[in-house]
């Protein structure tokens, strides 16, 4: 079954078990078991071995298992892929994601491996890492280039050098590119999610960031530490208030529609029948974030 709620992604150095071995008790809604950056060359097909009996012989319960898989221009991927598959993963992250003919490459592979290792076919998602200017400028053509596609990621660090921009703590480097993925994801109907944060100590400004790209519209955020989970969780989870206005939202617009009534005031606010939908969306992130058992959606 599929995640309704992505939240949190970590990546993990899948060269290392012990690091491998029990993530799930964190509470990440993903990992991102890691072949490209956190993998020495001199390591690639150690860690795709690793990786491999880690997806077939590990239990992380209801955890998602993506795999980051090496660049496209490398040796490396099409194996990458093969043992991804073969492992069992639930979707392969593409680095270095510039054109649709990427997406489509990838998806191509993973097919075959599918078919090789008796899978059923569409059951590996895969998700698109933007981390140059040709990348954002191409986001809506990747965005609906596979119907495999769940959605696409910035990679921070990599857009910051490829701009040649200053990384800072407010984030304005980022801007039009976390406004292009957003706005790019969401005429295309699939998933964004941010790029990490680096600061592992400074967790008021990993706050302040994570409410600012959840009020934009991502879905989540990537993270290399399971200390950031608590944070991003509180922030991307609907809180009692949160349910209660949106339950109110429903109930009195269906009520004022039985009287033949367009606009009404909930809580204080007027609202109508286009409120309704996002009052949807957040019982179903809080039912998927098991904070809402009611019956309304």
């Amino acid at each position: 079954m599929r995640r309704s709620i992505r939240r949190t992604m970590m990546f993990l150095n899948t060269q290392k078990a012990s690091l491998v071995k029990d993530p799930y008790v964190y509470g990440p809604d993903c990992v991102i078991l890691d072949l490209e950056d956190a993998v020495s060359q001199s390591e690639k097909d150690s860690a795709r071995i690793q990786l491999y009996n880690t997806l077939k012989y590990l239990d992380y319960g209801d955890v998602e298992k993506w795999v980051r898989i090496n660049a496209l221009d490398t040796e490396y991927f099409k194996e990458d892929i093969r043992a991804a598959v073969a492992g069992g993963c639930d979707g392969i992250r593409i680095p270095m994601c510039e054109t649709a003919k990427d997406v489509q490459l990838v998806e191509k592979l993973v097919e075959e491996a599918e078919e090789e290792f008796g899978l059923e076919k569409g059951s590996v998602l895969l998700m698109a890492a933007l981390e140059t200017p040709l990348s954002i400028i191409n986001c809506y053509e990747i965005c609906t280039s596979s119907d495999r596609l769940m959605g696409v990621a910035l990679s921070g660090g990599d857009f910051a050098r490829t701009m040649q921009a200053t990384t800072t703590k407010t984030g304005e480097e980022y801007f039009y590119a976390r406004s292009a993925i957003v706005l790019s994801a969401r005429a295309a109907g699939v998933m964004c999610f941010d790029t990490v944060f680096t600061d592992l100590d400074d967790m008021d400004t990993l706050r302040k960031e994570t409410q600012m790209i959840k009020n934009m519209g991502f879905d989540g955020k990537s993270i290399v530490n399971p200390r950031q989970i608590e944070v991003i969780h509180d922030v991307f989870t609907p809180s009692e208030a949160d349910i209660a206005s949106a339950e109110h939202i429903i109930l009195g617009v269906k009520e004022a529609e039985a009287q033949g009534i367009g606009v009404l005031t909930v809580d204080g606010k007027m609202v109508d029948i286009a409120h309704v939908e996002g009052a949807k969306r957040t019982l179903k992130l809080a039912k998927a974030a098991g904070v809402y058992e009611g019956g309304l959606v």
